[in-house]
């Protein structure tokens, strides 16, 4: 019995070890993240100047621009999303992002969609910088195919100079919501 317990230990040991080598292998310096998130980011950007021309006079005022490429979003009563992007300032990336939602309400379906954020002073991209990135939101939406329309009040446009521009919808989801969302900085 001695034996299998000191054979448990062992195994215990080993896995531990070997999770935390694994995990010091993950940690994204020299990986191909970042080229592949910049590559998006730089489609994402060109289909929004492509299908609305308007775009590029808001992003020449702007001080700086949150770019998620991709956005996905699921919900049954209880939804989540997540998307990885970068923030531009003087169209050079300055640093990498995630984007966190949880909802919960009324809801059912998938769908996905790029976003960007406008920071159109100085003061609203220094504030989102140095915030802990949450921003808390009423939502009414639908969405089929590429066709949405949104009610928003959210916190992040109402109290800052900050604008929103969200498109390339494709899925189907129903709902009345309230959600949180959460703008991380990350390594990728």
């Amino acid at each position: 019995m001695t034996l299998s317990t000191l054979s448990r230990r062992a195994f215990a040991l080993g896995a531990l070890s070997s999770t935390a080598a694994l995990a010091a292998c993950g940690n994204g310096i020299g990986g191909r993240g970042p080229g592949m998130i910049d590559a998006r980011v730089d489609a994402t950007l060109a289909e929004m100047y492509r299908l609305y021309p308007n775009t590029q006079s808001l992003a020449q005022k702007a001080t700086g621009m949150l770019v998620m490429p991709l956005v996905t979003e699921a919900g049954l009563g209880l939804g989540g999303a997540y998307g990885r992007g970068a923030l531009r300032v003087n169209n050079a990336t300055v640093d990498y992002y995630s984007v966190t939602k949880a909802s919960g309400g009324l809801q059912i379906g998938a769908q996905q969609y790029a976003h960007v954020l406008f920071f159109m002073t100085q003061d609203a991209l220094t504030g989102f910088r140095r915030s802990p990135g949450w921003a808390a939101g009423a939502d009414l939406e639908y969405v089929i195919s590429d066709q949405g329309d949104s009610l928003n009040a959210e916190t992040t446009t109402a109290l800052a100079p900050v604008l929103a521009a969200v498109f390339g919808r494709a899925g189907l989801r129903l709902g009345a919501t309230l959600e949180g969302t959460k703008y991380s900085r990350i390594i990728p």
